[in-house]
């Protein structure tokens, strides 16, 4: 028969701290990230509330989330934050408590306040540090999806965060950065020479631009000259990717409509015979496959152009709230 020591109280009370540690670290991650409501941990929250009458856990979450410095700074969308507060506040209202005027408070302030085009999601690294992005409330914003942060971006970032060694005293050119997530997380981890980003579209290189500024001036340990490409695949030239020399080429989501993937398969053959130190460039690129035949016609694409890939199968943490659940695969592409 076995046996277990029951649990003294000062032992119930850490693992009970840590728990609720824990949950209200969660809560944080997703609502700077502004992950959909219905990923935070409620059911965690209700059993502490259930078993409490004070309004502690929600004043803490609160803390952590509505009234932190980085939410006064770069705030969620309006919208966001209503919703939000809105949930916390049926929370408190299960308690026996008396009422939480600041809660109230804060949701007054956000009724009241005026809707912008522009929001910040805000993704926490491990070390600690924020990575706070302006982006736009819309998925789809004058006339380009490049004022959003997609899943591969995520992906590819959390990729980059675990094997710092590939970019180690490299020049890393990244195609379609957009808003700049996962070129912002290479510089602040890795020990790179030069990192180039790149897109076509004014609206999202002036983003990209404010955003490197907001998050890579004056950054500890962020050493690497970095610099902001125009690069318009259609009409790239020899004479500029010679100029760019890149010895590493990442991407993420950029494989996504069929009509582009013919200069973007051209545009990477151009990268792979632009030779760095006699040395062919290494190409990563991560997607999320929406759909099945336009993914299928890139990699088709690719053996006509002689270029070969390997599907990338090593497994890589979450460190990211986002939904996996959709099929991402991260390639290396060579000659």
């Amino acid at each position: 028969m076995n046996y277990t020591h029951p649990m003294t109280g000062k032992e119930g009370e850490a693992m009970s701290h840590k728990t609720r540690k824990e949950v209200i670290h969660t809560f944080q991650v997703n609502f700077f990230a502004t992950s959909l409501l219905n990923t935070f941990p409620w059911d965690s929250l209700d059993r502490d509330i259930m078993t409490t009458t004070t309004s502690d856990i929600i004043m803490e979450i609160l803390q952590k989330t509505c009234l932190h410095p980085i939410c006064l700074k770069n705030p969620p969308s309006l919208k966001y934050r209503r919703r939000f507060l809105t949930e916390l506040i049926k929370r408190h209202e299960m308690l026996a408590a008396e009422p939480l005027d600041v809660l109230y408070e804060a949701l007054g302030e956000v009724m009241c306040a005026q809707e912008e085009d522009m929001c910040y999601k805000t993704y926490l690294l491990p070390t600690g540090d924020a990575v706070s992005l302006a982006e736009n409330v819309a998925l789809i914003s004058q006339g380009t999806t490049g004022l959003v942060t997609w899943e591969a971006a995520l992906y590819l970032s959390e990729w980059a965060l675990e094997n710092t060694h590939i970019f180690k005293n490299k020049t890393v050119l990244e195609l379609g950065s957009g808003i700049g997530l996962t070129g912002i997380v290479v510089c602040r981890s890795s020990s790179l020479t030069k990192y180039i980003f790149s897109d076509c579209h004014q609206t999202v290189l002036q983003r990209l631009k404010d955003n490197i500024t907001s998050c890579l001036t004056n950054c500890d340990g962020n050493s690497a000259s970095v610099c902001v490409e125009e690069l318009d695949w259609e009409n790239v030239s020899d004479e500029q990717l010679q100029r760019i020399q890149a010895n590493t080429i990442i991407a993420a989501d950029v494989v996504y409509d069929p009509d582009i993937i013919a200069c973007l398969v051209r545009l990477l053959s151009m990268l792979l015979n632009c030779k760095v130190e006699e040395e062919h460039p290494d190409v990563y690129i991560a997607s999320t496959v929406r759909n099945p035949q336009t993914y299928d016609c890139f990699k088709k694409e690719l053996e006509m152009a002689g270029l070969r890939h390997v599907v990338m199968k090593d497994s890589v943490a979450q460190v990211f709230p986002y939904n996996r659940a959709s099929t991402i695969e991260m390639i290396k592409i060579y000659v």
